[in-house]
């Protein structure tokens, strides 16, 4: 799979960081993922393209002082109006919108019950990421969240999502995320300690061909490498990392057995 047409409805669909130096962005994840920078000029600014063989892998922008670095996820629905409207009454506060752009497609960003930020968004001309390659595609959305149950029931209503196990979310480690059938992202339980002051958040993954390399290559340039490699059983070897500005994000190197699943 190497360029995507269209996503289902509650697809993740796009993700983009807001970062307080988006030069050094550019250059960073150029670095790490071979992505081309394609700017286009707003009037509130430059809104950045990062682009793999030509198609729309994520984006890039100078954020205002008063808003932190760091990656937000977009999920695809059909009417952004109506969408919009079942967020307060299912508990989530409006955060912008909701607004057409241009001719691009409408939006709005909200939060959840548990306060992680996330974006809806209605297509036009633009769907959202066009690139499926295998490296350095940006894919599966994880909610870091401390209330998994209530979490669940947010999201299942607003977007129509199954959850994985269906039952005993409270205490299962880990909860995948379920559309049209399909595994496409992960619910990750805050527990103990070591989450400790860290707000619920959605967190994204690349993927990479050695995830040892990229990490260690991470570090060279300027990051910080959170989580080193570390394997995840039958699925792969991830690292969590954090660019010289602040975002936060993951990467993957996918197991071979996956990489033909998901081919």
């Amino acid at each position: 799979m190497a360029k995507i047409e269209s996503y289902a409805p509650g697809s993740f669909c796009w993700a983009e960081l807001a970062t307080a130096d988006a030069g050094a962005a550019k250059q960073f994840y150029g670095d790490m993922f071979g992505w081309t920078a394609v700017d286009h000029p707003m009037p509130a600014g430059v809104y950045t393209m990062f682009q793999s063989g030509g198609d729309d892998a994520g984006a890039v922008y100078q954020a205002p002082p008063d808003v932190p670095t760091s990656w937000a996820v977009y999920f695809s629905v059909t009417d952004v109006q109506a969408s919009a409207a079942q967020i307060e009454p299912l508990g989530g506060k409006i955060i912008m919108g909701p607004m057409d752009i241009g001719e691009s497609g409408s939006m709005v960003v909200a939060q959840d019950p548990q306060g992680a930020y996330f974006s809806l968004w209605q297509a036009k001309r633009h769907i959202g990421a066009s690139y499926g390659g295998p490296l350095g595609q940006v894919m599966w959305p994880e909610l870091n969240t401390p209330d998994p149950a209530g979490s669940i029931a947010f999201y299942t209503a607003l977007l129509g999502w199954k959850t994985k196990p269906e039952t005993d979310a409270e205490t299962a480690e880990y909860v995948e995320w379920v559309n049209g059938g399909r595994s496409m992202g992960g619910l990750m339980p805050m527990r103990g300690d070591m989450w400790q002051g860290v707000p619920p958040h959605w967190m994204i993954y690349i993927t990479v061909a050695d995830c040892d390399e990229r990490a260690q290559h991470a570090g060279e340039i300027g990051a910080t490498i959170c989580v080193p490699p570390t394997d995840i059983p039958n699925v792969g070897r991830f690292a969590v990392i954090t660019d010289a500005q602040g975002g936060v994000f993951s990467i993957v190197q996918m197991a071979a057995s996956q990489q033909q699943a998901t081919a």
